[in-house]
């Protein structure tokens, strides 16, 4: 009996009829993950799948690392054009990471002064050196 480990499906690399992209297995793979971990990793997998699927990547090895290049290249060219569209958004959200680094850089500088009621709260240290 003759079982197909991995599918083409519009131009993708998946593990039997799961959703686990070939992609993965063989970047854990590469990382020196066991198959048994790989199937911790990804439910949906059996162990004979994983192997199966390591089978099909060392025996079409050439051709998988090509494919996997060509998405690292389009993954690339992606991430650069969503900077050139997003470069307002990204801008602003940096601004904004800045700001909230101050107010926490500020709070910082701040020590812990009993209130009336006992319990702690923030006093600039401005005032502490007043006291």
């Amino acid at each position: 009996m003759h079982t197909q480990y991995v599918q083409e499906n519009e131009g993708v690399y998946r593990i039997g009829n799961t959703r686990v992209s070939l992609d993965s297995i063989v970047y854990l793979f590469r990382e020196g993950m066991s198959a048994e971990s790989m199937v911790d990793s990804y439910p949906a997998l059996t162990l004979e799948q994983v192997h199966g699927a390591l089978a099909f990547y060392l025996g079409n090895q050439k051709e998988i690392d090509a494919y996997l290049e060509e998405g690292k290249r389009e993954a690339q060219l992606l991430q650069e054009q969503s900077r050139k569209d997003n470069a307002d958004l990204i801008a602003k959200l940096q601004r904004a990471r800045h700001a909230g680094f101050s107010q926490r850089k500020e709070g910082a500088r701040r020590a812990p002064q009993q209130s009336r009621s006992g319990s702690p709260h923030l006093m600039p240290v401005s005032r502490i050196a007043d006291r």
